[in-house]
């Protein structure tokens, strides 16, 4: 008997060591996977329509440079109008809800515009209103479902569905774009609209199915009010310092990569007179990248820490963008050394993306995840359209190669801010959320002594 309840003991300690090590495939549970496919159904309908929707701009509606611009600004204005406001009001709903809605909504504004074009009412206004409503509601699907993860599965299976969920946007990025030109070509454009629609029905019927309790935050006491919340949001960034630190490494990564890309994007066929089909087929090798990174991003950071994971591969990510103002038009390697920067450069900067939604998850309570989310995409898009205008005065007057070495330069200020702020300082185990009490090691706390939980400072990953 002894021998037995010592086996068993034996045998039990050895299944808690693999179950905290290895925790259960997410694929096995039915929420996340209806979760998974609403989300990518999702992501191909917004890439879909980021393609056709200028497209039929140009194509059907024969619309100039200035209206094109003016479609593309107000699909992208919201971001910055409403994602505060959209976290503070996500944190006070199911997730579920928020995003069956705005998919739901999405598909009815695309949908309108073949009706509109039957009645023959289809013009830029329509087509202005459209693009608007899909970008307000983006916005708050976009929110809702990176606070969504959090409150369906267990901290410990945090990075395998970050992997998963990021994985299918990187290959809605690759293979959206390519089905929504495909589309124009084979159809017209108010004919192609209707496949938008199509993935976001799809996506709301997917995540309409999911049947698991939804962690929802305790509803405050008294009238919610949206603009204190707004505020805490941004006192708990500012107030948290790995929080604090992601803001401002995103920031800093966003402002000079918009300023390097529009450098870039002149650089290929100006610079180094590539064809449009060499250009697309360059630009096309981050997407694979991309994929690499999320499968990577589910078991590094558990074997070699989460902060020797995010600064090694920010590093890695954006220092290989140095090699392309050393490329010339003349040589024959200029093409496949595209290629591997760009697949390398997806595949660490996904890499990064996934490790940091973990650790931001890991960091934030329940309660307030949507405003963390809001407020951080706030910090990081802000100052894109800044870092655009930087890029094409660089341009203009330094000289390509020149502007493109000085932005590649200054895109690693990102990883060496991360390399000096708690983020580098992280193991290999998830922050709790910061504040929260920490249990102490068991070795250590006599049973029924009542001491059995810690209060620690920060940082929040240094346990027993």
């Amino acid at each position: 008997m002894k021998a037995a309840g010592s086996n068993c003991r034996r045998a039990a300690g050895s299944n808690g060591r693999r179950a905290a090590g290895t925790p259960p495939p997410l694929w096995r549970d039915a929420d996340f996977r209806r979760l998974w496919v609403g989300q990518a159904a999702s992501q191909f309908g917004a890439q879909a329509t980021q393609v056709i929707l200028p497209l039929v701009a140009v194509v059907s509606l024969d619309a100039g440079a200035g209206q094109l611009g003016l479609l593309r600004a107000v699909e992208q204005a919201p971001i910055l109008l409403l994602s505060l406001f959209a976290g503070a009001w996500v944190d006070r709903r199911r997730t579920r809800t928020v995003m069956v809605a705005a998919d739901l909504g999405r598909a009815l504004a695309l949908a309108a515009i073949p009706a509109t074009y039957v009645l023959g009412l289809l013009g830029m206004p329509a087509l202005l209103v459209a693009a608007l409503l899909v970008g307000v509601l983006s916005v708050y699907f976009d929110v809702a479902y990176q606070a969504s993860l959090v409150r369906l599965v267990d901290r410990d299976r945090l990075m395998q569905g970050n992997s998963a969920l990021e994985g299918s946007r990187s290959a809605a990025q690759i293979g959206g774009p390519a089905l929504g030109g495909m589309l124009m070509s084979l159809f017209s454009g108010p004919v192609a609209v209707v496949t938008g629609a199509f993935f976001f029905a799809l996506s709301s019927a997917s995540i309409h199915r999911i049947r698991g309790h939804e962690r929802v935050p305790e509803p405050a006491a008294g009238p919610a009010r949206t603009g204190p919340q707004i505020l805490e949001g941004l006192r708990f960034v500012a107030g948290n310092p790995a929080l604090r630190a992601v803001g401002v490494a995103s920031a800093l990564f966003q402002f000079w990569f918009a300023a390097l890309m529009t450098v870039y994007l002149l650089y290929l066929p100006r610079g180094l007179h590539l064809s449009p089909t060499a250009i697309g087929l360059a630009l096309a090798a981050m997407g694979p990248g991309a994929v690499v990174g999320s499968l990577l991003a589910a078991r590094l950071p558990g074997r070699f820490g989460y902060g020797k994971v995010l600064v090694s591969s920010a590093v890695v990510a954006d220092g290989v963008m140095l090699g392309v103002p050393a490329l010339h038009s003349s040589s024959l390697i200029t093409l496949p050394a595209l290629l591997v920067i760009n697949f390398l450069f997806g595949t660490f900067g996904q890499l990064v993306n996934v490790t940091v939604m973990a650790v931001r998850q890991g960091l934030t309570p329940v309660r307030i995840q949507g405003r963390v989310v809001a407020t951080i995409n706030f910090a990081g898009m802000g100052l894109t359209p800044i870092g655009s205008v930087l890029g094409g005065y660089l341009a203009g007057s330094w000289g390509l190669r020149t502007s493109l070495l000085a932005t590649a330069v200054a895109l690693s200020l990102s990883p060496l801010f991360m390399a000096f702020s708690p983020l580098a300082r992280l193991g290999r185990r998830l922050p709790l959320p910061y504040g929260t009490p920490l249990q102490a090691p068991r070795r250590f706390t006599p049973a029924g002594s009542g001491t059995h939980r810690a209060r620690t400072g920060w940082p929040p990953w240094r346990r027993g």
